[in-house]
C-alpha cells in the first residue's frame, strides 16, 4: 500500500513522514504542501491513501477531497475537530486530531488497508440478492450467504459500495447506504450519518457528537441528530 502527505505546514509533514515511517506498512510516494501540486501528481500516479490536512492556501482539504478519484483513500490530519463531521460525510477513512497519536495513526492505517484490501478483492462482486424480516442473502461466488440482522453491528458507506459490519466479519457489496437501510430493520437499525446506519442492540455508550459500538467511533451527523435521540432514547434525552 502506498500514499501521499498532503499538509502545508513543513514541520507537520515531517511528522507525519516520521510516524509513518515508524509503522513500516505502507509506502510514502510524495509530499505537496498544497492541493493543485498533489492533483497534478495523481494523475500520473496511482495513490492508495491520501493524509490530507484541511486548512491549506487556494484549495482547502474538504475541497480537493471531493476531485480525488473514487480509488483513493483519505485520512484527514487537521489541529481542528469542528471539521468532522464533514470529512465523515466525504467518506473518509479516519480523522486525526494534531499532534498525532502514534497508536491513533496506526489504528487508522491498519483500517486502510483493510479497506484497500476489501476494495481490491474479489469480494467487490458481493451483491444483496434478497432480504426477510430477519436476514439478508448475498451472493458471492456463485453462492448465497444468510446474514443475520442480529449478527450486524453497523453499516458503512465506503465510496460507491456499503461495508456491512458483523460480529464475525466485514463484507463489501455494491449498494449505497439508503438502499440497504431499507433491507434491513428499521425498529432496530437507525440512520446516524449520511455515512453510517447502526444496531441499536450494539450501541455501548453515546454522546451529542459520536456513538461507540466496541472499538469504533461513529459520528452522529447534524440533520440525523434528533431523531437519533428520538428512537433510541424515547426522546428522554436532549441532544444539545
Amino acid at each position: 500500500m502506498n500514499c501521499i502527505i498532503v499538509d502545508d505546514e513543513p514541520l507537520a509533514r515531517a511528522e507525519m513522514r516520521s510516524l509513518i515511517n515508524e509503522t513500516s506498512k505502507i509506502d510514502i510516494l510524495g509530499e505537496f504542501s498544497n492541493a493543485p501540486s498533489a492533483l497534478d501528481f495523481l494523475k500520473d500516479n496511482d495513490v492508495d491513501l491520501i493524509f490530507l490536512d484541511i486548512e491549506m492556501p487556494m484549495v482547502t482539504g474538504l475541497q480537493f477531497a471531493e476531485m480525488l478519484p473514487k480509488r483513493s483513500l483519505i485520512i484527514f490530519t487537521t489541529a481542528y475537530s469542528q471539521y468532522a463531521l464533514k470529512s465523515y460525510e466525504l467518506e473518509a477513512v479516519d480523522y486525526l486530531l494534531k499532534p498525532i497519536d502514534p497508536q491513533r495513526l496506526e489504528k487508522a492505517i491498519n483500517k486502510a488497508i483493510l479497506y484497500t484490501e476489501l476494495l481490491s478483492s474479489n469480494t467487490i462482486k458481493n451483491t444483496v440478492e434478497s432480504n426477510t424480516a430477519d436476514f439478508l442473502f448475498i451472493k458471492a461466488d456463485r453462492r448465497f450467504y444468510k446474514i443475520s440482522f442480529t449478527d450486524i453491528k453497523f453499516i458503512e458507506g465506503l465510496k460507491d459500495y456499503v461495508v456491512i459490519h458483523t460480529r464475525q466479519q466485514k463484507l463489501i457489496t455494491a449498494m449505497n447506504l439508503k438502499t440497504i437501510h431499507q433491507k434491513v430493520s428499521e425498529e432496530k437499525f437507525i440512520r446516524v450519518s449520511k455515512s453510517y446506519v447502526v444496531n441499536a442492540d450494539y450501541i455501548d455508550s453515546f454522546d451529542n457528537h459520536n456513538i461507540y459500538i466496541e472499538e469504533a467511533e461513529i459520528p452522529i451527523g447534524e440533520v440525523y441528530k434528533a431523531d437519533f435521540f428520538t428512537k433510541y432514547a424515547g426522546g428522554l434525552l436532549g441532544a444539545d
